[in-house]
């Protein structure tokens, strides 16, 4: 009966180490899991902002093909009509130059608008470059959080077979009858 409840406190510390061992290295894989999870949801912005970029090119070409048809019709056109309607010959002097200056500022306006759309598309690029990364810093995390909870496993494993290597020397080591002793 001694011997019984010499060794209760030996195996006991032994399966408490194993079993906090085996907690943590749970815990570890669910806390990996879960950073994965995380940056899966983050990687979903890219694409989302993939589609973005894509309906806003689409618009902006929709819009410069009506820019450029209103820039005819109302502009150009409602020149042409006024000169015409004025008498005025329309092969030169005035009028010409008014339809140049009018195709001027249709150009440097189209040319902001498309310096504009390129900005928009920077900035998707940019937001997609950095969901990206804090995709890759979600999973980095997880797996620091991950290597931390298996290395406190491993060590409270190791101290419960410190402890439970202490308990057995103490209650069988060479101190006890009929033992040698290891040390002179």
């Amino acid at each position: 009966m001694g011997t019984l409840c010499a060794v209760v406190p030996v195996v006991t510390s032994v399966i408490g180490g194993i079993r906090q061992k085996n907690a943590s290295d749970k815990a570890a894989a669910a806390a990996q899991e879960a950073a994965n999870f995380n940056a899966e949801m983050i990687e979903r912005d890219v694409d989302l902002l993939e589609r973005q970029r894509g309906i806003i090119n689409a618009q902006f070409a929709i819009d410069q093909k009506r820019f450029r048809t209103q820039f005819e019709d109302d502009v150009q056109g409602a020149a042409r009509n006024m000169f015409g309607y004025a008498g005025v010959e329309m092969s030169g002097g005035t009028p010409l130059a008014v339809l140049r200056q009018n195709a001027r500022e249709f150009d440097y306006q189209a040319a902001v608008n498309e310096f504009n759309n390129e900005m928009v598309n920077m900035q998707i690029s940019d937001e997609q470059e950095n969901a990206r990364l804090n995709a890759e810093l979600a999973r980095m995390e997880g797996g620091s959080t991950a290597a931390s909870l298996r290395a406190q496993g491993t060590a409270s494993l190791i101290s419960n077979l410190g402890k439970a290597a202490t308990l057995g020397y103490e209650r069988f080591g060479p101190s006890q009858p009929g033992r040698g002793s290891l040390l002179p």
